[in-house]
């Protein structure tokens, strides 16, 4: 993108040298997120114009920078929504690095992987294991990871209810770590005609928001100890806080910015929390991954060509995307 608010438009570009303890990386997919959309419509973005998006990204490393150790020419990684840190705050110190306040991301920190090549800190791959194709790698930068942290680190254990909000790019992830990881899974969606891809999924239960309030639906079959809201508005968490079992948790990963109206005096009386989860780091992607081939989890992906950014990008933002968009190169 040239310019605010002009048309997603693919141009020629040239690949940058790695520098002092960076990589390039041969793009080979790349995933659009709702973030994404945010990216593109930024009048003033930090790094100024033009602008190229994308933090879900899978290829092959073509070049090495000066100092980098660690990683060899033609291996197969990913990079996501993490995209380097300073290395010497109290976060990074404590092995926190996507909290570090200098925390770099690609597509906003500097050009992203809506392109044939990118270069980034070598601190920030992450190994693609056998199994996974380029296309099916890209989300994990991001959705992948984002929602298999969300849920593993919830307190939630096998057997346990637990409800995801919102069966899209997120959210259709989510459904299937939670059914792989034990949970007794429950999907919220609107509409009858999810019910089914719910089921397939893995979800036990299906939660039709257009005849049931969420929240008391889930008190009926129990209360959830973990609600993981995936979906874009903020509007549904109050009504969802009925649904925590005791001590249960509400984790939100997607919303608009709106402030939601918790009821406070619900999550008091049952001690119950309200929580943000924001993706993970190289490792964590990694060990995301991992599992995916482990228990066969796999994001549906819709492949469209990086050269029909344009119209893939329309496609998500009509929502019309069966779940994640990835955008796909002549080396893929």
């Amino acid at each position: 993108m040239a310019k605010p608010g002009a048309a997603v438009e693919v141009v020629p570009v040239r690949e940058r040298a790695p520098g002092t303890g960076e990589v390039r990386i041969d793009v080979q997919a790349t995933g659009i997120c709702g973030a994404d959309i945010g990216t593109v419509r930024n009048p003033a973005p930090a790094t100024g114009f033009p602008v190229t998006p994308g933090h879900e990204v899978a290829g092959v490393i073509a070049e090495l920078g000066p100092q980098v150790q660690g990683w060899e020419v033609g291996e197969r990684v990913t990079v996501g929504w993490f995209g380097g840190s300073c290395g010497h705050c109290s976060a990074c110190r404590a092995g926190d690095v996507v909290h570090c306040p200098e925390r770099r991301i690609p597509g906003m920190s500097y050009a992203g992987g809506w392109s044939s090549t990118i270069t980034v800190p070598a601190a920030t791959p992450s190994r693609i294991p056998e199994g996974l194709s380029a296309a099916e790698a890209a989300p994990f930068g991001c959705a992948g990871v984002t929602t298999f942290n969300a849920l593993r680190h919830s307190g939630a254990g096998p057997g346990d209810l637990v409800a995801v909000l919102g069966i899209g790019g997120l959210g259709h992830l989510a459904v299937r770590f939670a059914a792989a990881m034990g949970f007794e899974t429950v999907a919220i969606g609107r509409g009858e005609q999810k019910r089914k891809l719910a089921g397939e999924l893995g979800a036990r239960h299906y939660i039709d928001t257009e005849r049931q309030e969420p929240g008391a639906a889930l008190r009926k079959l129990g209360g959830a100890r973990l609600i993981l809201s995936t979906a874009s508005s903020s509007e549904p968490l109050a009504e969802l806080v009925d649904g925590l079992a005791p001590h249960g948790r509400l984790t939100v990963v997607g919303f608009d910015g709106s402030p939601p109206q918790l009821p406070l005096a619900k999550l008091v009386m049952g001690a119950r929390s309200v929580t943000g989860h924001l993706t993970g780091s190289p490792a964590d992607t990694e060990q995301a991954m991992r599992f995916a081939v482990a228990t066969g989890v796999r994001p549906h992906v819709q492949t469209v060509p990086l050269e029909q950014a344009r119209q893939a990008l329309a496609t998500q933002q009509e929502g019309k995307a069966r779940f994640r968009m990835v955008l796909t190169t002549g080396g893929a």
